[in-house]
């Protein structure tokens, strides 16, 4: 299946539980990435737009029943949009592969994905907990009480556009949040079919409302002091604009930004199994994914024969239209990012790196205008090159050789970065030795890209702050409470007057140093 949507969508927003395309809003215009046809066009929201959505969110938040309903209630909603994604899954997958550029059976495993984190959210709804404490005396009681954030500002990445959208949304709905949806202009179609949903599923108008928009957009929602969350998922720059437009409230942040992953392969791992996990590891969604690892550290003993087999692996993938169901790799996201990736393989041979694989752009073809690049490898790369330390969101490896275990471990880390790495050994102390060392917010032990939604995602430096997914990311949705509570009469610890005291004898203040 090659051919794309007939006529260019419309995409508006989504408030108040209706769509809004009746606006003086400009349009953006979508080019897919693998035609360079136009699929859609997106509103770009205004700050009056971003007002009227958060306003939406205000009121179902202070005077709605959503942030009171029982956890029942919101776990039967969320299973249903669940149900009604799998049912929708065919077209939210399209959308997605269409304007993503990734390979359609990813966009397929995105979608349902996605469904299994709303059903996931939907059973946190159910067990959100405090505590008690009883041991100040018998006349004393200490309750911390879990409560919802209220409104909360979702701000979404275009390379994974409905699975992190449902990393973030379901979960602030389980904690009885409130939301405004700011999804990337190359990528809303699916955030609007998705809030859709939750309206058909019976949430309360104005609790999910979407804006679309490009980076304006979200800069109005970041400094929105009707906002007391913010969670943004991009790049490590615009993460500090994040951080600085939202000082305006000391809103609350969860910043899932950059990553720089590596790949340590140890002589005693199954070379074979690692091969596939490595080229694997670079090449999901096109490289262009946070937790991608464009580093390759393999130990020198074994690093020609396995560098090798990668080489040979990389150059049997497909590269191929995203609707085709035979490409492994699909166009990368726009002209601007396929420049900026090509930068780091056309300077590769300025630091001491060799292109061994891949590298030049394709055109011409099945790939006609498209944003299309061959999987590459560069050798030989050191850990000063920029294509070691910096980001490439691209299908693009670079290799680097280390002698010891304390080395790999020093080469992973030098870099600003800390989202995730994975290991390869077959020795389970070089596994956990190795994971413990590493300064990053996940670690992949003889595997990448793995995982389920009860595990918590998230990095460590320059990688963001906060958590996303397990019952750490649904908590950062809520505020606790403390309420002391003591029965009987209660004086106080001041010195007070006898008389006041109905004759009781009075606690005095002790002083302090």
């Amino acid at each position: 299946m090659t051919n794309t949507l007939t006529e260019p969508r419309l995409i508006g927003h989504f408030i108040q539980g209706s769509t809004v395309q009746e606006t003086q809003d400009e349009l953006l215009d979508r080019r897919a990435p693998g035609t360079d046809e136009v699929v859609s066009r997106v509103l770009r929201g205004s700050g009056h737009d971003v007002d009227q959505a958060v306003q939406a969110a205000r009121t179902a938040f202070d005077t709605g029943t959503w942030q009171h309903a029982p956890g029942m209630e919101r776990y039967k909603l969320l299973n249903r949009v669940a149900d009604l994604i799998d049912q929708n899954a065919a077209r939210l997958a399209q959308l997605d592969a269409e304007e993503s550029g990734k390979p359609i059976v990813l966009a397929e495993g995105d979608i349902a994905g996605a469904a299994g984190l709303w059903r996931y959210a939907a059973s946190l709804a159910l067990n959100i907990q405090g505590k008690s404490f009883t041991s100040n005396g018998p006349d004393f009681t200490g309750l911390v009480l879990r409560e919802p954030i209220g409104v909360t500002g979702l701000i979404i990445p275009w390379n994974f556009p409905a699975l992190i959208l449902s990393q973030k949304l379901p979960f602030a709905l389980a904690a009885g949040c409130t939301a405004v949806v700011k999804p990337s202009e190359f990528t809303s179609s699916s955030a609007l079919e998705i809030a859709r949903l939750t309206a058909e599923a019976g949430f309360p108008e104005g609790v999910v409302n979407v804006v679309v928009g490009d980076g304006p957009t979200g800069g109005a929602i970041s400094e929105h002091r009707d906002v007391d969350l913010v969670s943004f998922t991009g790049s490590t720059a615009t993460g500090r604009k994040v951080v600085a437009a939202s000082a305006g409230n000391m809103k609350k942040l969860s910043l899932e930004l950059g990553g720089k992953a590596a790949n340590i392969v140890f002589n005693d791992a199954d070379l074979e199994d690692a091969a596939a996990g490595v080229v694997f590891g670079v090449n999901f969604n096109n490289g262009e994914c946070c937790v991608s690892q464009p580093r390759l550290l393999v130990q020198e003993d074994v690093a020609d024969q396995f560098i090798a087999e990668v080489a040979k692996r990389t150059a049997q993938l497909k590269v191929g239209q995203p609707l085709d169901r035979a490409s492994d790799v699909g166009a990368l996201i726009h002209a601007g990012h396929l420049d900026h990736v090509s930068s780091f393989v056309e300077g590769a041979s300025q630091h001491g790196g060799e292109v061994i694989v891949g590298g030049e752009r394709l055109t011409g073809g099945e790939y006609g205008n498209g944003q299309f690049i061959a999987p590459t490898i560069i050798a030989n790369v050191t850990a000063q090159a920029p294509a070691f330390q910096d980001e490439i969101f691209g299908p693009v490896l670079t290799v680097t050789k280390f002698k010891t275990q304390a080395e790999a471990i020093a080469l992973a880390n030098s870099v600003e970065y800390g989202l995730a790495n994975s290991v390869w050994s077959k020795n389970t102390d070089t596994l956990l030795e190795t994971a413990k060392a590493l300064q990053s917010g996940t670690v992949y032990a003889n595997t990448t890209i793995d995982g389920i939604p009860q595990m918590p995602f998230g990095g460590y430096k320059a990688s963001g702050v906060g958590r996303e997914m397990g019952e750490a990311g649904f908590e950062e949705f809520t505020e606790l409470k403390s309420v002391n509570i003591r029965t009987g009469k209660r004086a106080g610890t001041f010195p007070i007057p006898a008389s006041l005291a109905g004759g009781a004898s009075v606690p005095q203040m002790t002083p302090r140093d």
